[in-house]
């Protein structure tokens, strides 16, 4: 049998629905992020990037760099294994005590990434909770729903941020034992889960509620605890999950909730004990990260400047951003493979690096280039992008006007 014709068809399907993703070898530079050297076909050429999740630049901190060097001098490289084989690096305790006081909460857990936390965290709670009904927001990411499904308990998807659709659900199910997922930023689109709301109604019809603020730990609050954080609601919500892959500028993923639901997380899910634990020196980076958010509101603050003045850029231009009050600034193209044609024209005309945003990421015809500003691009660099994009669309004919329910 031809396996070899199996997988050359899977991706020939890619490629003929103009989604097969192309990864650019980028060389991140900790001296002069957000500049970065792309190895072209062509050479190595000297690019900017615009579409980091490294939304704060503590990856290239000094204070998370020093951390991981005098760890990885003193533990060594690597974890050694498992959590429960290898022991608890003294690292990951003291960076889950950072984390619980980060959200409030009486514990934390550390895992490997985080869509590992997302996807064990949410199947290992539901499945210990007998008939539990899983309800979603229909734009979760794609670690969540894995979790849902893998939870192998009802499940139903509402409306994206509908109150009114998820009450509906609630009441017809108000005698189920019941745990509601939902993202405070929506990491696509760029809007804001109604946090305060959704545990409102959590509390009226006994559900527990599980909150994913991945693109928003670090972001947003006085000390960078997030959505929550900002609108006095984490002691409302009953686990709250996060990454230290993004603001916090390292790797890894966690939940932070009551000791009980840490407690039974960890020895009951899979993904947890059998997964070998992240190295000292990387957990070290991240309690030395999220201590200095924590104190330093300097990184958020030049971020939302950045933010604002690109989103000023791009409206003066006439540029089709979907509104958003948050940091992400989506620029929606609606085609495929225009959307590809404008990302490598970013890249090889204009030194530009912003990854287009295809299907499934986003469902056919909402296709975009997704920008992230960061507190270390210049007014230079704004401008050059700002021109670079209104030539890009130029060039290429792309639309300006954005479709009427996406303006509103």
């Amino acid at each position: 049998m031809e396996y070899e014709a199996f997988f050359n068809a899977a991706l020939n399907k890619l490629h003929d629905e103009r989604r097969y993703r192309v990864f650019a070898e980028i060389e991140r530079s900790a001296d002069s992020f957000p500049a970065a050297l792309w190895h072209s076909p062509q050479g190595v050429k000297k690019i900017v990037i615009w579409c980091s999740n490294d939304y704060l630049g503590m990856g290239r901190h000094p204070v998370t760099i020093k951390a991981m060097q005098e760890a990885a001098a003193r533990w060594g490289a690597g974890a050694g294994g498992t959590r429960n084989i290898s022991g608890n690096s003294h690292a990951i305790v003291e960076l889950e005590k950072e984390l619980a006081d980060l959200h409030g909460k009486e514990a934390a857990l550390v895992f490997t990434s985080g869509y590992v936390s997302n996807q064990t965290g949410i199947s290992t709670i539901a499945r210990l909770v007998p008939d539990c009904l899983i309800l979603s927001d229909s734009l979760n990411h794609n670690s969540m729903i894995e979790g849902v499904r893998q939870a192998g308990r009802d499940k139903i998807i509402f409306r994206h941020n509908d109150l009114g659709h998820l009450e509906e659900l609630l009441k017809q199910h108000e005698a189920r034992p019941k745990l509601i997922v939902f993202e405070s930023i929506y990491s696509m689109d760029g809007d804001v889960a109604p946090i305060h709301a959704v545990c409102d109604l959590a509390g009226r019809y006994g559900a527990l509620t599980y909150l994913d603020e991945v693109h928003a730990v670090g972001m947003y609050g006085p000390r960078g605890g997030g959505i929550a954080d900002r609108d006095g609601a984490s002691h409302r919500v009953d686990v709250i999950e996060g990454t230290l892959g993004k603001a916090i500028g390292v790797v890894g993923g966690y939940i932070a909730a009551s000791s009980a639901i840490v407690d039974a997380v960890r020895s009951y899910a899979p993904g947890f004990i059998f997964t070998t634990a992240l190295p000292p020196a990387v957990a070290a980076a991240a309690t030395a990260s999220i201590r200095h958010i924590k104190t330093s509101s300097a990184e958020r603050e030049q971020q939302q400047a950045k933010v604002r003045r690109v989103k000023e850029a791009f409206a003066a231009r006439g540029l089709p951003v979907l509104p958003t009050n948050t940091h992400i600034i989506p620029v929606l193209i609606g085609n495929a493979e225009l959307c590809k044609a404008a990302s490598d024209r970013l890249l090889e005309r204009h030194d530009i690096y912003i990854q287009p945003i295809n299907y499934p990421t986003v469902p056919r015809g909402q296709e975009r280039l997704r920008l992230t500003p960061g507190p270390f691009h210049t007014e230079e660099q704004i401008v050059a992008l700002t021109e670079a994009m209104v030539e890009v669309w130029q060039a290429l004919g792309l639309p300006y006007a954005l479709p009427r329910d996406a303006a509103e």
